[in-house]
């Protein structure tokens, strides 16, 4: 079933069980708001935020600028470090940089696949029994009035944009949605085993009436992508889609709940 999730194009179909959501999405806050400690990124509202969350952003833009009081500390010297070997040509500090984030414990998800994004690009590769640690699942569904894009990642956070621009960022204020992001993870899992990277950079978002999964590994980018009613149907594509839709539900209820708290 894999070759069903790579390259099937151009089929349109009927909304998405995505878009049934539609009117408690509204009850989102701006993304900028968030549920949990802040992003660590803190130019995060003012970048294109799909980009942010496949962990492969240029090393200029990772971080953004030089360190500040707000983005400031590790791993964010290490990067900057590593950037700055880079562009004065020694490789090889650079590396060193990238492992030492690699050895950071309890980081975010992305700083993972960020270390390991510019590591592939300096010519490293990861071994084996690290190549397809799977630290993220993006899914996004493409409608006629733009794209829905759902994002869980091993650390237990998890982002949510509507295409009407509504959104939450969770950063783990607490483990209710721990289980919901584990299924995700898990059904992820099982897709990435059976598929190879994407060669190239990583594609757009999905032109309307389809859906992508992308699964977000030290090796790089693996994704499937069909017409949302072929991937929904798919023995592998459905569960998670069927997972993703489920934690859009778990985001959209602690999201309310929170909006009912006292402040």
């Amino acid at each position: 079933m894999a070759h069903k999730l790579t390259a099937l194009l151009g089929v349109r179909c009927p909304r998405t069980a995505f878009a049934r959501l539609g009117n408690k999405t509204l009850r989102f806050k701006p993304i900028r708001n968030q549920i949990g400690a802040g992003a660590p990124h803190s130019k995060e509202s003012e970048m294109d935020i799909r980009d942010l969350f496949f962990g492969d952003l240029p090393a200029d833009r990772w971080p953004e600028q030089s360190l500040t009081e707000e983005v400031s500390g590790e791993p964010w010297e290490s990067f900057v470090k590593s950037r700055e070997f880079s562009t004065g040509g020694d490789n090889e500090r650079a590396k060193q940089c990238l492992h030492e984030i690699l050895s950071m414990n309890h980081l975010e998800s992305r700083h993972y696949l960020q270390a390991w994004n510019f590591l592939r690009a300096l010519g490293e590769h990861p071994p084996a029994d690290e190549a397809k640690h799977l630290y993220g699942v993006v899914i996004e569904v493409a409608l006629d009035e733009g794209v829905d894009v759902i994002a869980a990642y091993e650390d237990h956070t998890a982002r949510y944009i509507n295409h009407s621009g509504a959104g939450v960022v969770w950063e783990h204020p607490s483990d209710s949605l721990d289980e919901l992001i584990d299924d995700l993870l898990n059904e992820g899992r099982r897709i990435v085993e059976r598929i190879g990277p994407w060669e190239g950079p990583r594609p757009p978002s999905p032109p309307s009436g389809q859906a992508r999964i992308s699964m977000l590994v030290p090796l790089g980018l693996h994704f499937g992508q069909a017409s949302y009613e072929i991937l929904s149907r798919d023995q592998t594509g459905g569960p998670v889609l069927n997972a993703g839709f489920k934690l859009m539900q778990g985001l959209t209820e602690a999201t309310v709940s929170a909006d009912k708290l006292p402040r």
